[in-house]
């Protein structure tokens, strides 16, 4: 406008300075809401500044942060994945994306976005000993899921105790290796071991159906027919 002077567009001007002043105070108050660990009022101060910033990538991993601190990571992988698409070679956002998933359980989603990040940069420290981490877990799970399609049970067992050793820190490893490993005890007709493992893991996820079927069967298996 100082250069070329224009009632017209005077006020639109000055209502567009206003707005950009306005989203700098809000900027500045996220940022200072998430350094003070306030992260749901971070959260609603970044939601009304990407409701005008749509394409601001660090404005969505800055929300995503704030996401996984509040334990939400599927909001998390949503501002994530947009962030992927919105700023190039972004092997943080794949990388970060990667563990969430892996974090959940979900070691093949884990797996292939891990590989987005090393296409985009082989030599990523994060990206490659995650890769290594989960390609060696995703092989073991597939490899005990194929012994028990054929029906080592034994043998499927073993597998799966490698399962718990390769990833002890995510629980969510452990209960799933302990629920097919109690598949394979309630199918082996090794009752009384299945009970118990069986047991261990509805504690833990009551809800889990497989593992109550299982458990029904080495019941039956030990004529406790109640149970």
């Amino acid at each position: 406008l100082k250069s070329n002077p224009s009632n017209n567009e005077e006020k639109e001007a000055q209502t567009q300075l206003t707005k950009s002043d306005e989203l700098q105070r809000l900027h500045s108050q996220a940022l200072s809401a998430y350094q003070q660990e306030d992260y749901e009022a971070a959260i609603s101060l970044l939601d009304e500044i990407l409701a005008v910033c749509v394409w601001d990538a660090e404005l969505r991993e800055l929300r995503a942060e704030c996401y996984i601190k509040e334990g939400e990571p599927s909001k998390a992988i949503s501002d994530l994945k947009a962030a992927a698409k919105l700023k190039n070679d972004n092997t943080e956002a794949f990388y970060k994306i990667s563990r969430i998933y892996y974090q959940l359980g979900d070691h093949e989603l884990a797996l292939s976005e891990v590989r987005e990040c090393l296409k985009l940069d082989q030599d990523h420290k994060q990206c490659f000993s995650l890769y290594k981490q989960v390609k060696k877990l995703n092989k073991q799970i597939e490899s005990a899921e194929e012994l028990i399609r054929e029906g080592r049970y034994e043998d499927a067992i073993n597998k799966y105790n490698s399962v718990m050793k390769t990833e002890p820190e995510v629980p969510v490893y452990a209960t799933r290796a302990k629920e097919r490993i109690c598949h394979c005890l309630s199918k082996n007709q090794q009752a009384t071991e299945a009970i118990k493992l069986c047991t261990e893991v509805l504690q833990l996820e009551p809800t889990k159906v497989n593992a109550l079927k299982d458990r029904a069967e080495a019941y039956l298996l030990e004529d406790m027919y109640e149970e």
